[in-house]
């Protein structure tokens, strides 16, 4: 038995499953990591620089044509084979969350809905004074536009020394304490708080199940690690769940 199936056979007889994935995903989607200049034109520049309230405050029309640049480019991406056999995982299992680190949509693109987009969203809106939320961009030239309230308007995405909502972190915590099992997919696990969520899941008696192209600091918390990119090894784990729930069905 291969770990891919060894890894269907811990998660099939589970009802509660929350997955985790972080910016590997993306990477193979061809979008670059957060540190990857988009293009040359913002290679004299840190992120850490302009992704703070501090940096909007300094300049807001350079960060904004910034993260206007990163859009652009991450609106060219399209879901891989992974992130579409984690929307097909949704619908295999009663209780399923899934919680992602990434901002760049493309887990609702693949038909994900059970979803925690820790990090926020690029393609949402909200000002920077008082949170209100931005349905629609103003028609202007202006960089960045303004809130009807008067405040500049920004990208809906958590900033370096910003809080995750409470609201995500709470519902995040109560489904880590309650699942069965936990998969970790293209994650460094160093980013907290979600590198500590499979802890929280094991010490409630989940079995740990990371997917990775390389070992990282949660691999030892591991019931198995399967050394893999998240688009080969998805769809074959999607593949045995199904094998081992119509044999599930078959005893029955």
């Amino acid at each position: 038995m291969n770990r891919i199936e060894e890894a269907a056979e811990l998660l099939a007889p589970a009802s509660r499953l929350v997955v985790t994935t972080g910016a590997g995903m993306s990477k193979e989607s061809g979008i670059p990591t957060f540190r990857d200049a988009p293009s040359a034109l913002w290679e004299n520049f840190d992120p850490m620089d302009l992704a703070t309230r501090e940096g909007f405050l300094r300049d807001p029309a350079l960060v904004w044509r910034w993260y206007g640049d990163r859009r652009r480019m991450i609106s060219q991406a399209r879901p891989h084979a992974g992130h579409v056999a984690i929307a097909e995982m949704e619908t295999m299992f009663p209780s399923f969350l899934l919680i992602t680190q990434n901002i760049d949509n493309l887990h609702r693109d693949a038909a994900s809905r059970e979803l925690i987009e820790m990090h926020g969203n690029i393609f949402r809106f909200k000002c920077f004074d008082r949170d209100h939320i931005i349905e629609r961009l103003p028609e202007t030239d202006d960089e960045p536009p303004r809130c009807e309230c008067g405040s500049h308007i920004r990208p809906d995405v958590v900033w370096f020394g910003e809080a995750l909502d409470a609201r995500d972190v709470d519902r995040a915590y109560a489904a880590l304490e309650q699942c069965e099992a936990i998969l970790v997919v293209g994650t460094s696990g160093i980013v907290a708080p979600v590198s500590g969520f499979p802890a929280v899941a094991k010490s409630a008696g989940a079995v740990v199940i990371e997917i990775n192209p390389e070992e990282t600091p949660i691999t030892p918390l591991a019931d198995i690690f399967i050394r893999a990119a998240a688009g080969a090894a998805l769809p074959l784990l999607v593949t045995a769940l199904g094998s081992n729930t119509l044999r599930e069905n078959d005893n029955h």
